[in-house]
């Protein structure tokens, strides 16, 4: 057992944390203008959330912790929910839930990049709980493939240092908001949307190489690129940023 739980948190510290950057080719003509994405502030909702403009960002402060329960934060916590889903392969990971000090700015209005960056490890944008996505990887290049079963039932986990997260879908929030929901944001300031759109699901092959499209959406009538989040991988961005990405500081 003691070998055990060490091989864990041996895990819990390298995965999810260290970054590589690099640009690919657009290989679409889609662009997007006018668009204002503080039209959707409102819809960010927890008490440890801070929405507001400051100059051309929207400036998104949250201490991480989401408006949910979870078998990781401590089982003498309030919040403590011991796992209740459906992968019978779920492991805890030896994490768990802390605050944390996560400050966002977002373009306020994307546009379409020259070049692609690729996603970093880490926060890669904010979700409306003020949960940040994380990307597709464990590690450098590394598949979500293991580290899946230490998703809890809400589909978020925390890494080393306490910082809860999801590589796929918020189940909470598409429980409580819809599956074609507007979920959040990436740091390029495109929306990110739920796994079905139109009352079908979304799949891969729907969506470009950055895992998006552009058309209208109830939040942006005028038309907007936007991500949606699939049941496979990449689960909630491919290729790299469609836009230029602002910044996280944690």
């Amino acid at each position: 057992m003691k070998k055990q739980l060490f091989i864990l948190a041996f895990i819990g510290m390298f995965s999810c944390k260290s970054d590589n950057t690099t640009s690919v080719t657009p290989d679409d003509t889609t662009t997007t203008s006018d668009v204002d994405i503080s039209v959707v502030q409102a819809k960010f909702s927890n008490s440890g959330l801070s929405v507001t403009v400051e100059g051309n960002y929207l400036v998104i402060k949250s201490n991480g912790i989401p408006n949910h329960k979870s078998p990781y934060f401590q089982s003498t916590d309030a919040r403590y929910e011991a796992y209740n889903g459906t992968n019978t392969k779920f492991n805890l990971n030896p994490n768990r839930i802390s605050s944390q000090n996560l400050v966002f700015k977002i373009p306020l209005h994307p546009a379409k990049a020259s070049t692609h960056a690729s996603t970093p490890l880490g926060p890669i944008g904010v979700s409306l709980n003020g949960v940040p996505f994380f990307n597709q990887y464990a590690g450098p290049n590394q598949p979500l493939t293991n580290e899946i079963n230490s998703f809890d039932q809400y589909l978020g986990h925390p890494q080393l240092t306490g910082q809860y997260h999801y590589h796929q879908e918020p189940a909470y929030l598409t429980t409580q908001n819809g599956k074609s929901a507007f979920l959040g944001f990436l740091l390029d300031g495109f929306p990110v949307y739920g796994p079905q759109e139109n009352g079908k699901a979304v799949s891969n092959a729907d969506l470009d190489t950055y895992h998006g499209h552009s058309h209208a959406t109830a939040e942006f009538p005028k038309g907007v690129y936007h991500y949606h989040i699939t049941d496979a991988d990449p689960y909630i961005n491919g290729s790299g940023f469609y836009g230029t990405a602002g910044t996280v500081s944690q």
